[in-house]
């Protein structure tokens, strides 16, 4: 089968995206974006339109008119999306308690 007829499932893709994601890393912590919980939604279209809801740590983060930007590419770079969609959200407010665990752990929050 020829690569360019091959499609992933949105599943198979939401896991690419997701990895993606965790090659970005918030500029101020140590730590990429999906383990320090900022993803809150990830949604893929049957067409693999990718829709993402994220937050940033606080509202006057230096990088928040040009961090989403840089994320569309990123994940829009993924093998198989069509395009990308960043959406700041604010609601619910972050806090460290959406880490992961292992983020946590690594920032020594245990």
């Amino acid at each position: 089968m020829s690569e360019e007829l091959f499609k992933p499932s949105v599943a198979e893709l939401k896991e690419d995206v997701i990895d993606m994601l965790k090659t970005i890393y918030d500029p101020e912590i140590p730590v990429n974006i999906y383990e320090l919980g900022l993803i809150y939604v990830i949604d893929i279209s049957e067409s693999f339109v990718v829709d993402i809801k994220m937050t940033l740590t606080a509202p006057g983060c230096p990088v928040a008119q040009t961090f989403p930007g840089e994320i569309e590419a990123k994940v829009g770079s993924v093998p198989g999306v069509g395009e990308a969609h960043v959406e700041v959200i604010w609601e619910p407010t972050w806090t460290k308690d959406m880490m992961s665990e292992a983020a946590q752990l690594q920032l020594g929050f245990f």
